[in-house]
């Protein structure tokens, strides 16, 4: 008799279905400064993506012409239009490149980031997504990982926690744009330069 999936085991199947993992907790207290999700209307370009990332830009290049992490703010719509990532995009990106620096073909992590997708920021904050180097699991309690790891076998694993915890400390580094047509948010360096330049300019 053929062994039973574990739970939260993303089935890579030729149908590309996922296994249920059921239903996550809040999100964890102390994740963000404020306590409250990311404005999901603020994005990033490209350029900073990938310095929040991690990843050179032909790879995210690639990935959002592959449909693999594509902006979902905005998209590239004809020369001199800019890309804009959600914090939750790049949050994707940092994922999938772990596990490519671990071994993970391409086409395991196309199913287990379909699988992100369909989370909102707060659910992500919850999974630990572990591999055996073939196939990805996803961990939403204790319990579930230590069955896993009692299989016996090597695996690794990404808390993606740990992940938004980086992401929200890095990000605040970069600038951001509304998409909305709202203010534009300066990185720190960037609104210290300006109120500089307005003072020269009053004592000038």
């Amino acid at each position: 008799m053929s062994e039973q999936p574990r739970q939260g085991q993303l089935d890579l199947d030729a149908a590309g279905q996922v296994a249920d993992v059921g239903v996550s907790e809040p999100v964890q207290a102390g994740l963000f400064p404020d306590d409250s999700v990311p404005d999901e209307l603020v994005g990033y370009r490209g350029p900073s993506a990938c310095q929040i990332a991690g990843i050179t830009y032909r790879q995210l290049d690639y990935w959002a012409r592959t449909s693999l992490v594509v902006p979902s703010i905005r998209g590239a719509a004809g020369s001199g239009s800019q890309r804009l990532y959600s914090f939750k995009d790049i949050l994707v990106l940092k994922i999938v490149k772990r596990l490519l620096d671990t071994g993970i073909s391409l086409h395991n992590i196309r199913v287990a980031v379909d699988h992100l997708r369909q989370r909102g920021v707060s659910d992500l904050a919850n999974i630990t997504l572990f591999s055996d180097g073939t196939t990805v699991y996803e961990c939403t309690s204790a319990e579930e990982v230590v069955d896993l790891l009692q299989g016996g076998q090597g695996v690794f694993g990404i808390a993606v926690s740990g992940a938004m915890r980086e992401l929200t400390g890095a990000i605040a580094d970069f600038p951001g744009e509304r998409a909305d047509g709202g203010e534009s948010i300066a990185a720190p360096e960037d609104e210290l330069a300006s109120r500089r330049k307005h003072r020269d300019r009053k004592t000038g």
